[in-house]
């Protein structure tokens, strides 16, 4: 069977990239030819009639010191590749994209079925990574009349909150209405799909679960990865005093030598482009490998924790969302690992990852049988 993935675009975001990377895996060891849709990861320029409004206002704020560029778009998508560049070949490697500007590229003929997910696909907010296009599209707004298998695999509102329009939610509730069958990340996903779609959703497993921590250990022997730098690792997204404060305690009352997998430098203009660029695919999962402690507050963080059976804590962050760790970490019995920075970490008990592995077996059998009904139903 022809298969399209239909997530978030991949750019630089590992779990994102780790997520297409496993579904597309698993979907070819089940036969099936495969493909990632993919967008360039640019900034457009606003539409050319706001470009009178936009542009005074910008050469404004140029006069008044407020900006170096009045078109930051050309500098962004000029430095992005380059941030990107360790990334990169991983992408073009390991994932069969078929890169695209807008769905309507995309022809019926190709395609037997279209699978959407997982990732935060169904966040209207992170949607408009697809080039500013709406999230009906994520519900295959764009192939509506095609005659295809229409799956969702693992997708995520991202929060419990529900965001969506009035409009959307109808549009959304139609489109939704003619998939084969539909499966959500989290719990909270399955109450949403029941109370705005009157779909009766599945939960299932973030596709990186469904591979085995030993074909990602492959991925970083294969490029011949060096050892990480520390053993206390440090992946948290919006770092705070106390979160420093607290990553320095637990590197003293451990004996861990802590290090970083994220660069706080990517998004800072201030600093030389060199020091911006973002650690390979390969060197951020050999990190969670060698980690004898993970500090986190990223969802794909807490998953390789679990994958790769370490000790850790994810630091509750409600801008991300707090549902999707909730909702993981509740599958497994590790809800005491969601704290806040101000908790005594080193009171929590030791992870029992033969519990946890047992309850990860059945639950990979069952996301993976949903999968193959979904496809051979």
């Amino acid at each position: 069977m022809r298969i399209g993935i239909l997530t978030l675009p991949l750019h630089t975001n590992y779990g994102g990239i780790l997520q297409a990377y496993a579904l597309q895996t698993v979907l070819e060891k089940m036969g099936h030819e495969v493909v990632v849709f993919d967008t360039p990861n640019k900034t457009l320029l606003p539409p050319l009639w706001k470009m009178p409004l936009s542009f005074g206002k910008r050469t404004l704020k140029k006069i008044l010191g407020r900006t170096d560029r009045i078109f930051v778009e050309h500098y962004q998508n000029k430095i992005r590749p380059v941030i990107a560049k360790n990334i990169l070949p991983f992408i073009d490697g390991k994932i069969h994209r078929k890169v695209i500007k807008n769905f309507h590229q995309l022809s019926q003929a190709d395609y037997d079925a279209i699978i959407v997910g997982s990732d935060q696909v169904w966040r209207a907010v992170y949607f408009h990574m697809w080039l500013g296009q709406d999230v009906e599209n994520g519900y295959l707004l764009f192939a509506k009349d095609w005659k295809i298998k229409r799956i969702s695999y693992a997708a995520s509102f991202g929060t419990s909150v529900w965001e969506y329009t009035d409009e959307q939610t109808q549009i959304c509730k139609l489109l939704l209405k003619k998939f084969d069958a539909v499966s959500v990340r989290e719990s909270n996903g399955v109450e949403l799909c029941k109370k705005h779609f009157d779909i009766d959703a599945i939960q299932v497993l973030d596709p990186t679960m469904l591979i085995s921590n030993e074909e990602y250990c492959n991925i970083f022997r294969e490029a011949n990865t060096p050892k990480s730098k520390g053993t206390l690792l440090n992946y948290v997204l919006d770092e705070n005093e106390e979160i420093c404060n607290l990553i320095k305690e637990l590197s003293i009352k451990m004996k861990l030598l802590p290090f970083a997998l994220n660069n706080l430098f990517e998004n800072d203009d201030t600093k030389p482009l060199e020091m911006r660029i973002k650690s390979s695919v390969e060197t951020w999962l050999r990190g969670f490998y060698d980690a004898e402690f993970v500090i986190t507050d990223s969802f794909h963080a807490c998953v390789f924790s679990i994958l790769f059976k370490k000790q850790f804590v994810v630091i509750g962050n409600r801008k991300r969302g707090m549902a999707r760790f909730e909702s993981l970490l509740n599958m497994f019995g590790l809800e005491d690992r969601l704290v806040s920075a101000d908790v005594n970490v080193i009171d929590l008990p030791i992870i029992n990852y033969d519990l946890v592995y047992d309850k990860l077996n059945v639950l990979k059998k069952n996301s993976l049988s949903f999968l193959e009904r979904a496809l051979n139903g």
